[in-house]
């Protein structure tokens, strides 16, 4: 029999007819549909549920919301497997499987509790300071390994997600975040003037809170205020109620995202419904009523399970109808746990006390007077010193302010409340400012250059009464934002004195051997503070990434604020001075599937092949990406080894004659009377001036006047052009030039489409590719007749009779070339005949290893490599193409004086001495002996073993580059435990005249 700790009754969000079975570790049990999975399990007796992250420690339920540092459960098995699953949120469904993780051989008995024992050596930032000795790239290798494997929680599913995800676009004049009281009162306010409104809660119920409670609101119980109030918005026809929808982030424009769990509560569907369901809504204001979050107050093994915030036991109890032990003390600072111990002692639980950090003249509150009424005893004035236990609480220390005598009280449960922090995430998200508020201890909301207004908890509103209004107000507010004039006038806000009044109380002074936390998920103690102080790292964001406080799956709703205080106090500043961190969204865990939706898989980003592909893959071609293309590596022979494939076609270009498949560069077709001055904007150098059958190589610049694409540029005729971009870049200068016609220029008379695809291409490269090409053609190839950079159509000669081409004469790999162009259908028929026609020269096709070989020795750019974002037209050697009579994108800010540094990181060729090879991703040092860290002069961009050299050659970005010819620096790489000594010289390597492509 399960659910032994149900209570016998009661339970505002179950169903008792409808029971329901769920496998947890192994063993199955029984609740009720309305459970989570946490509530379910305290309901079977269960509280130890999680190991933690850094030290393996037993770790139980905490919260029973969206703030659960502990209860991280691995849910599913196989590929809808899913780790780091919050049990508070997971709504509980029939046949559900969760299991422990961060644990082995299981949560009980964790070999990884060995970290326990050895946490004197693991302090915060010890990963910082540990794993630096012997320092040999083999260790760190090995450190590696076993870092690795101990880093993370839970396990990734291995397979394909089976499930399916949506995205939906709204737009509204108000959004309502969050759905309790405060967020229903401004969505009906709204609602009244005819607004389109949108409600999102994260909950699959609206009322927060106020379900369980025992306020009356407008003279009537709080359930049933709330119960007519959605009624009455869901009788709008522009009002949409979107339960379990998490508003995650808060963009420009008022852009909010959020995600709807549509179908994760089991229900069977027929395959329909996707799994979650991304919303991008646009608002024209937004009324944020995202409420509070309960922290604790941080004592000696204030970690152990059975230790949950007073709100959640309130909610298990009343919600859930779960009895959550047998024995109980609550800790408090402020009146808000009162609450939580009434409800204890009403569902049976005997309360040994109510340890109140405040003075017996300050526990005033109604609650207090009906706690003692109850019988049960305050202890004002006192604190927990310390938890004992294994895997549950059992008993509890509890001293007097002052250092008193030690009293022991016997426990299994602890509910503690240290005051609430609003849920200020999104309000900071949409670069609000917040203020610090010394009576409750709390960050408040403070202004927003956005249409976003707080309303209720999240505001400071602790009363039911008081957070109706300010949310009444608060929509107001919002729609005279969005536009809308409102005829009523709302009500003034009663007085702030609703603020929930806290005794500042973060943490109590440490037990000798017993570890005081304040970040349960990510192990961080009050220690772990002071450490971080004593070492320098008192900056908010500094403490942050030194103690990982805040940075686990829960970004620290619980903790922060405590770890913020325990450095205010250190620091002797106030709260306020030091700040908070930064808030980024999301708000919550979004699933990766959820980001794309739909856009996922091959027929969105679709594999591409050329139209000589299924010519490659008969000769056996290992394909390589690029971008979204198929592309041959090399073509290798019986064996033969693909390096040693690329190596011969490489010298076979430049003593005989190559071909290559460059069907994949990009081709946009420009037409109109303005394309000459459209070009002349883009690129740095001229092209007004460029005549009908001639093409001409260009630079664009972004914006800010780093490199941005290179190609060439063809005039076809008189108002006719064909531009070629990089592979990887082609859909990005096209999505450029669209925005560029479209918005910034449209007085422009041009018209771009893209025909990448519809032309196959070939590059006919070596000297004897006049003489091949003369076999194929009806024009005169001669250099008088068709000198280099020439543009002409022609007929090319196929054994399916002649076929219309474009002609370029243009070179990548430094030699006499061209390019041929023909529609796609006709791609192979092209190709073929072009190594028909090469057969007696001695042709070979090359793939991109080759081809990468021969543009490394004549020193030609690539993006990624040489154009990485950082580099200018002037790092790379080009600067004589930038025109000085024209104005083109990125030119004004070529003056920076940071882009003309006198040690700005330029393009060199590197040559490797004594025959040694240059390592992959090397960093360029003067002394590789030098203590780290070594000052790194530059790396190395692109290498190869150059045939044509006879040694492994290598461009490099190197800091004041070309005033170093002649110098030798060394190439070192840590990862390959390479160190080589290089000649530093010109980046062109091979006719550096350019006069074999021009003959």
């Amino acid at each position: 029999m399960t659910q032994t700790w149900r209570l016998a009754e009661g339970g505002s969000a179950i169903d008792r007819t409808h029971p329901l079975g769920f496998v947890y570790d192994g063993r199955r049990y029984e609740g009720y549909a309305g459970d989570t999975l946490a509530s379910a399990l305290l309901a079977n007796g269960v509280h130890l549920v999680a190991r933690s992250f850094k030290y393996h420690r037993p770790r139980g339920i905490v919260t029973a919301g969206v703030e659960e540092p502990s209860a991280l459960v691995q849910l599913g098995v196989g590929a809808r497997s899913e780790p780091n699953t919050r049990a508070t949120t997971l709504e509980l469904h029939d046949g559900l499987v969760a299991a422990s993780q961060n644990c082995w051989p299981s949560v009980r008995f964790d070999a990884g509790a060995l970290a326990n024992a050895l946490s004197p050596l693991l302090p915060a930032g010890f990963y910082y300071k540990t794993f630096k000795w012997p320092p040999t790239p083999k260790a760190w290798l090995r450190y590696e390994h076993y870092i690795r494997s101990a880093a993370g929680m839970g396990r990734a599913a291995l397979a394909p997600d089976p499930d399916r995800y949506e995205h939906q676009y709204a737009h509204c004049d108000v959004l309502v975040i969050g759905g309790g009281v405060a967020g229903l009162a401004a969505a009906r306010r709204a609602a009244q003037t005819g607004a389109r409104v949108i409600v999102c809660q994260q909950s699959p119920r609206f009322g927060g809170a106020a379900i369980e409670g025992d306020a009356t609101i407008e003279a009537r119980p709080a359930p049933q205020w709330i119960a007519e109030t959605i009624a009455t918005l869901a009788s709008h026809p522009d009002v949409r109620l979107l339960p379990r929808t998490t508003a995650y982030g808060y963009y420009d424009d008022d852009l909010v995202g959020a995600v709807e769990r549509v179908t994760e509560d089991g229900a069977t569907t027929d395959g329909m419904l996707p799994r979650q369901r991304m919303w991008m809504v646009r608002a024209k204001a937004v009324v944020l009523a995202s409420g509070a979050i309960e922290r604790a107050i941080a004592y000696g093994n204030n970690d152990l399970p059975g230790t949950l915030l007073a709100r959640a036991v309130f909610t298990y109890v009343r919600r859930y109808g779960v009895r959550l032990g047998t024995r109980a003390v609550v800790f408090t600072n402020n009146d808000s746990a009162y609450e939580a111990a009434l409800a204890l002692h009403e569902s049976g639980l005997e309360v040994k006390a109510i340890v109140d950090a405040r003075r017996d003249g300050e526990v005033t509150c109604a609650g207090a007077a009906l706690a003692r009424s109850a019988g049960l005893r305050i202890r004002a004035a006192s604190v927990i010193a310390c938890a004992h236990g294994r895997q549950r609480v059992a008993r509890v220390d509890v001293v007097t302010r002052n250092g008193g005598d030690v009293s022991t009280l016997d426990c299994d449960l602890v509910a503690v409340s240290g005051g609430y922090s609003p849920a200020v995430h999104l309000f900071s998200q949409a670069r609000g400012t917040l203020h610090y508020d010394p009576t409750s201890a709390s960050f408040l909301p403070d202004a927003s250059p956005m249409a976003i207004v707080a309303a209720g908890a999240v505001n400071g509103h602790g009363n039911v009464e008081r957070a109706i209004a300010n949310a009444v107000a608060a929509a107001d507010a919002a729609l005279a934002r969005a536009g809308i004039a409102n005829r009523s006038s709302s009500s003034a806000v009663p007085g702030d004195d609703d603020r929930l009044r806290v005794d500042s109380l973060w943490a109590v002074p440490p037990v000798r051997g017993a570890k005081c936390f304040v970040d349960l998920q990510n192990d961080v103690t009050v220690a772990d503070v002071a450490v971080a102080n004593r070492e320098g790292y008192q900056a908010v964001e500094h403490l942050k990434r030194y103690t990982t406080l805040g940075m686990g799956t829960d970004q620290g709703k619980t903790s922060n604020v405590i770890g913020l205080a325990l450095m205010s106090e250190r620091l002797g500043v106030s709260l306020a001075q030091v700040g908070t961190t930064t808030f980024r969204p999301p708000y919550t865990p979004v699933t990766l599937g959820a980001l794309p939706g739909a856009a996922s898989g091959a027929h969105v980003e679709p594999t591409r092949y050329s139209a000589m592909h299924a010519w490659h893959a008969e000769q056996g071609t290992r394909f390589v990406n690029a971008g979204l293309w198929k592309r041959p590596h090399s073509y290798p022979r019986p064996g033969e080894s693909e390096d040693d494939a690329a190596a011969r076609e490489a010298r076979n270009v430049r003593a005989n004659v190559g071909v290559v498949d460059v069907s994949t560069l990009g081709k946009i077709e420009l037409q109109g009377r303005d394309v000459a001055e459209f070009l002349n904007r883009l690129y740095i150098n001229r092209f007004d001036n460029l005549t009908v059958g001639r093409c001409r190589y260009g630079v664009m610049l972004r914006e800010d006047g780093i490199v941005r694409d290179d190609g060439t540029t063809s005039r076809l005729d008189d108002t006719h052009y064909l531009m070629t971009t990089t592979t990887a870049n082609a859909v990005a200068i096209m999505q450029t030039i669209e925005r560029l016609l479209q918005i910034d220029w449209p007085e422009l008379a041009v018209y771009a489409t893209s025909v990448t695809e519809q032309w196959a291409a070939a590059a006919l490269s070596g000297p004897k590719s006049r003489e091949v090409l003369a076999q194929l053609v009806d024009i005169d190839v001669t250099n008088d007749a068709f000198p280099f950079l020439a543009v002409t159509i022609c007929n090319l000669r196929t054994s399916t009779g002649s076929l219309p081409a474009r002609l370029f004469r243009m070179s990548y790999s430094g030699e006499l070339a061209y390019e041929i162009h023909v529609p796609s259908s006709r791609g192979r028929a092209m190709w073929e005949a072009v190594l028909d026609a090469g057969a007696p020269f001695g042709i070979m096709p090359y793939g991109t290893e080759a081809m990468n070989t021969l543009r490394v020795e004549k020193g030609h750019v690539v993006i990624g490599a040489e154009i990485d974002g950082r580099t200018t037209a002037g790092d790379l050697g080009m600067e004589r193409l930038v025109n000085p009579n024209k104005w083109c994108i990125g030119k004004p800010l070529l003056a920076r004086p940071a882009l003309n540094a006198p040690d700005r990181w330029q393009l060199v060729g590197l040559t490797a001495m004594r025959g040694a090879h240059i390592p992959r991703g090397a960093k360029l040092v003067a002394d590789p002996d030098h203590a780290l860290p070594n000052p790194m002069l530059g790396h190395v961009t692109s290498f190869c073993d150059s045939p044509h050299a006879g040694a492994s050659i290598a461009l490099a970005l190197l800091s004041s580059g070309r005033a170093r010819r002649g110098e030798t620096l060394w190439a070192v790489s840590p990862l390959a435990d390479a160190k080589i000594e290089v000649t530093i010289g010109p980046s062109v390597f091979v006719d550096p005249e350019g006069t074999r492509l021009r003959g």
